[in-house]
């Protein structure tokens, strides 16, 4: 099982910097989905002064699970 962005394919990586509403953030954590049903999560800090800790869907940030073998 993989997590990837969407648009490219490539990777998610810890360290991997994203946007969300015009915010940058460090992907700190990712958490495989523990049960079937669910999609895991992606924790990240923000870059800005408040270093903002967020938990968020995968595709919050543009990613999907690939090669899921329980579903």
């Amino acid at each position: 099982m993989q997590l990837i962005y969407e648009g490219t394919q490539v990777p998610v990586q810890v360290g991997d910097v994203v946007h969300i509403r015009n915010t940058p953030y460090y992907v700190e954590q990712i958490v495989k989905p523990h049960k079937p049903s669910s999609t895991g999560r992606v924790y990240c800090i923000s870059m800005d002064e408040r270093k903002y800790f967020n938990e968020w869907f995968p595709s919050v940030i543009g990613a999907m699970w690939i090669d899921r073998t329980d579903q």
